[in-house]
């Protein structure tokens, strides 16, 4: 029984966790919000390339973020320092760990999925994921007050160094990365949990609505 017991709340962790990394990994190969932004920031201003070029290098920066196998950054319109490839080397490791614990987390959260519908214990989620909705809201207001230390502060949890601090002269590339692209995937990603909390929420109150019927 306390096995069982224990099995379950692993099994939680690992729902939420799974919904967490989830959401990153749509949010981080999300292509069309970078488009978006290259218009709505007027990001092409801040370059000599064209759109076209520039979506190129994108999709090559994304391609290493991606790819467990590709250990060589080239993007060949933006000379980068050994410090601004660094930084990317740093990131490529936080992708692989998000997909490591997306791909490790699944079966848990289907198994657990099946056990409280075929138990007709759906109800069980209604608690854990209503507080979890709270997590994007109390994220949200943080950046409200001020996404320039919420991002610096996100940098300072993550990363060990100070690679992140680029200089345009030396890589250019952050021209084109600009915070405010970073505050548009930080948004997109709370309102993705956000979803995904909701919905596992409604299906609680959904099924403890029928069973009581």
């Amino acid at each position: 029984m306390k096995q069982q017991l224990w099995l379950e709340r692993i099994a939680f962790v690992c729902l939420f966790l799974f919904l967490i990394s989830f959401a990153i990994t749509i949010t981080i190969n999300f292509r069309p919000l970078y488009w978006f932004d290259v218009h709505y920031l007027n990001i092409l201003a801040q370059t000599t390339v064209s759109q076209e070029v520039l979506h190129k290098n994108y999709g090559l920066l994304l391609d290493f973020l991606n790819n467990p196998f590709n250990q060589t950054l080239s993007l060949p319109d933006f000379p980068m320092s050994a410090a601004g490839a660094g930084h990317f080397y740093d990131v490529k490791k936080l992708f692989m760990l998000n997909y490591a614990v997306m791909f490790l987390t699944v079966v848990p959260s289907i198994w657990l999925k099946r056990r409280l519908r075929n138990q007709q214990q759906q109800w069980r989620l209604i608690r854990p994921f209503q507080w979890g909705m709270l997590i994007p809201v109390f994220f949200g207001f943080l950046m409200a007050i001020g996404f320039d230390r919420f991002f610096v502060t996100f940098h300072e949890i993550f990363f060990s160094n100070d690679d992140w601090l680029f200089d345009p002269r030396t890589d250019p590339i952050i021209n084109v990365l600009p915070e405010s692209f970073f505050m548009h995937c930080f948004i997109l990603f709370f309102v993705l949990i956000e979803l995904f909390f909701f919905a596992f929420y409604f299906w609680g109150k959904r099924s403890l609505k029928q069973s009581v019927r």
